[in-house]
């Protein structure tokens, strides 16, 4: 009795949905084509990191090299787009990568995904508003918050540490009502805002070839002492001068860092049902909206280093304050503009997926029904935007800007993760007929002839994907993910590998064969040759390789950084037990 009380309820937790049963009732007008995608993407991304985390990275992690950090995370950021592409032809419904877990892998991860990912957009929305703060503090040579500070602390001492945070929460506050504009109207709002954002950062290019010195990437000892910044024979926090200044340990940190860079362009899936042709505008979108902002932020950071020495670049606003470092003072003011343009454009793109999302999850019965109200005629979910602004006012309020970058990136690298896993997995199963399950992957009425042997693993006899062969990718995808994530929780040790400790080496020696060994298993198994606009090439490694890459950005974060992430899960879990397995679509749709 207990035996089958356990296998019934673990059913539920991996019971899946069926892509047949998601037309929604209220679907929104078809009104973005391809370029609203594409601007959609590029304002995601290209926005406050450019402007703040540029400066930060050259100045302390990479020097001139960050243009090769960003050539790095752009490529790493494909890996992960190329799997969202595919899902975004194979599934046009919305939901980002908490519906392409829903269909795949089961309801239990589809909810950690999706609640994993509205923690990251809530993250992702307080970071813009808080760089926005800064931003125009810096803008008046940071007089307001020295103006607060000095005649308001002095009357409520040790209770508002940071009065700017009051600016955070109504910046916030008065953008919900923004939020509520129809698809079409907020869809200009970003095409401007993101057409105004790309060229003040064009412009910034143009005055980097003009102004800039090629001395500055070929920086030596005798620069930092003209420069009174070092008078020993050890440059120390400096580096070590020339184009890498601190090496190639520098480049991987700093490649790691604009990885945030590029978070937000899975934004374009949240918006497949405002899409007038999602399975070809979807794949488009991403695609080149990635390469747009790999080429904006090659071409920004190459400006930045070559018009000022890196060690010379100054926290928070640093692509405004070149300009007054080769003396084009009105040239600040203007750069300063595209910045508030692309902050607010950032904004919406952060906002506009975390109201998506909570509505899908809420019309699917796993968050309380009353997130997904609507509001008549703009099918905007009211309750969800408002309640999940005022969080993110919380979140720019208490955190700083480095631990919401923590917070963003492991909600984010969680749900890249999934999906490459997810379209490992679906490339390898059998096609369904019309009207069936597309993601029931793993259907228990297989062929009883079907038998697995060590001859039939490595060469099947079907040309195409059986039941077993998909039941094979799938138990083998499983173990790859357990083994990966263990190389990562090894590979984060790199210190203790450094020192070539014999057991550290040969675990991931050991490690290295398994993973090799499983993925020649999965090679080896027929893939689907159903037709598609887009396809993920050279299955298996590319899907395993993202994996891989986000899993170890994980593991390098710390304690501090998981334990708020800890209590946000406990509270999701906690709603899901008690509310969402219950009223789930899916458990409805069984029962009916």
């Amino acid at each position: 009795m207990l035996g089958q009380a356990l296998f019934r309820f673990g059913q539920k937790l991996l019971r899946r949905r069926q892509l047949e049963h998601l037309v929604t009732e209220d679907v929104p007008c078809r009104r973005l084509n391809t370029l609203d995608l594409v601007a959609l993407g590029v304002c995601s991304t290209v926005g406050a990191v450019i402007y703040v985390i540029a400066g930060e990275v050259a100045r302390d992690k990479a020097g001139p090299s960050i243009v090769i950090c960003f050539l790095v995370a752009g490529l790493t950021s494909v890996l992960t787009g190329l799997c969202y592409a595919e899902f975004g032809a194979r599934v046009p419904h919305s939901g980002s990568a908490y519906l392409y877990s829903y269909v795949t892998i089961g309801e239990l991860w589809a909810f950690i995904t999706g609640w994993n990912l509205i923690f990251s957009y809530v993250a992702g929305t307080a970071i813009v508003v808080f760089a926005w703060s800064l931003a125009f503090d810096n803008l008046f040579g940071n007089q307001i918050s020295q103006t607060l500070h000095e005649n308001i602390l002095l009357h409520v001492p040790q209770v508002l540490a940071e009065i700017l945070g009051f600016c955070v929460v109504a910046l916030v506050l008065l953008l919900i009502g923004l939020l509520t504009l129809r698809a079409r109207e907020s869809g200009l709002f970003t095409k401007v805002v993101t057409l105004v954002s790309l060229l003040v950062l064009s412009f910034v290019i143009i005055s980097g070839f003009i102004k800039g010195d090629l001395h500055n990437w070929k920086l030596t000892e005798e620069d930092y002492v003209k420069a009174g910044l070092n008078d020993t024979s050890s440059l120390g926090p400096l580096g070590t001068g020339g184009f890498v200044p601190f090496g190639l340990n520098g480049i991987l940190h700093g490649a790691a860092t604009c990885l945030y860079a590029f978070i937000g362009f899975d934004n374009i899936v949240t918006r497949v049902e405002e899409a007038q042709n999602p399975q070809r505008s979807i794949p488009m979108g991403i695609v080149i909206s990635l390469f747009i902002s790999t080429l904006m932020y090659f071409g920004v950071s190459s400006a930045l280093t070559l018009m000022v020495p890196y060690y010379q670049l100054q926290p928070g606003t640093p692509l405004p304050e070149v300009f007054h470092h080769i003396g084009w003072a009105p040239a600040y003011y203007v750069v300063a503009f595209g910045f508030f343009c692309s902050l607010s454009a950032s904004l919406l793109g952060y906002m506009f997926p975390i109201r998506q999302l909570i509505y899908t999850m809420a019309k699917d019965g796993l968050l309380f029904s009353v997130l997904a109200r609507i509001q008549a005629g703009t099918y905007i979910p009211i309750m969800a935007t408002v309640i999940f602004g005022i969080i993110a006012a919380i979140m720019a309020f208490f955190f700083g800007l480095t631990d919401l970058l923590d917070f963003m990136s492991i909600g984010t690298r969680l749900a890249y993760s999934l999906v490459a896993f997810c379209v490992l997995i679906l490339r390898y199963q059998p096609e369904v007929k019309k009207g069936g399950n597309e993601a029931d992957v793993q259907d228990e009425s297989g062929p009883a002839e079907e038998k697995l042997t060590l001859q039939g693993l490595l060469f099947p006899g079907s040309s195409t994907p059986t039941p077993l062969s998909g039941r094979v990718v799938y138990v083998c995808s499983s173990l790859l993910a357990l083994l990966l994530t263990l190389l990562c929780l090894v590979l984060a040790q790199w210190p203790v590998l450094h020192s070539g400790t014999a057991v550290w080496i040969s675990l991931v020696v050991v490690l290295l064969v398994l993973i090799t060994g499983i993925t020649g298993v999965i090679w080896r198994q027929p893939q689907s040759s159903s037709p598609l606009p887009f396809k993920v090439p050279a299955l298996p490694l590319l899907p395993l390789l993202s994996v891989f890459v986000n899993v170890y950005l994980m593991m390098r974060m710390t304690a501090g950084t998981w334990a708020p992430i800890g209590f946000w899960m406990l509270i999701g879990l906690a709603i899901y037990f008690s509310y969402g397995i219950q009223y789930s679509l899916v458990a409805e749709s069984h029962l009916s």
